[in-house]
């Protein structure tokens, strides 16, 4: 099986009977409950899981999981990856990309020089943020047309315009 894409994870449990709290990576966050059936992940091994049932619970989302019918039983799943497979995905429109396939990529200066590797995304709220490990650490904003030029996937090439400290 190729290693699913992450779209959340289990943070605690909700309630008596197996219910489990949900952070959702998914904009929006109860998106993560489009699908049917879950992998959940832990220490690297990936098992196949029925959702039962969700819902978005105020920012977080809840959801009860096939065989995990009460408090304790849930409470195993605590810090398990949620993911699915990439090809279960919807197709991003142009100039949108997951992060999980911009990780990895090599972050170029638009002058050639090389910043190093993009290694992961945060959120800021007001724009994502790469975190390229390189020479040196360096956190550049992912904001497209203004710092990110150019996205080549197949390249596996991001060129940006950006200048720091």
């Amino acid at each position: 099986m190729a290693e699913p894409i992450v779209l959340g994870r289990i943070s605690g449990v909700f309630g008596v009977k197996g219910w489990v709290r949900v952070f959702s990576y998914t904009d929006p966050r109860e998106a993560l409950l489009d699908y049917d059936s879950w992998l959940l992940g832990q220490e690297g091994e990936w098992r196949s899981a029925k959702v039962a049932e969700g819902q978005r619970h105020g920012k977080a989302v809840v959801a009860r999981i096939d065989g995990y019918d009460d408090r304790d039983k849930a409470a195993t799943l605590i810090g398990t990856e949620i993911g699915v497979p990439r090809d279960e995905l919807p197709e991003t429109e142009d100039g949108h990309y997951y992060w999980s396939d911009l990780e990895g990529m090599k972050v170029v200066q638009s002058d050639g020089a090389e910043l190093g590797q993009l290694a992961y995304m945060l959120e800021t709220g007001a724009h994502d943020v790469m975190v390229i490990k390189g020479e040196e650490e360096r956190l550049v904003p992912f904001v497209k047309d203004e710092v990110v030029l150019d996205v080549d996937l197949a390249a596996g090439v991001i060129t940006v315009d950006w200048e720091w400290d």
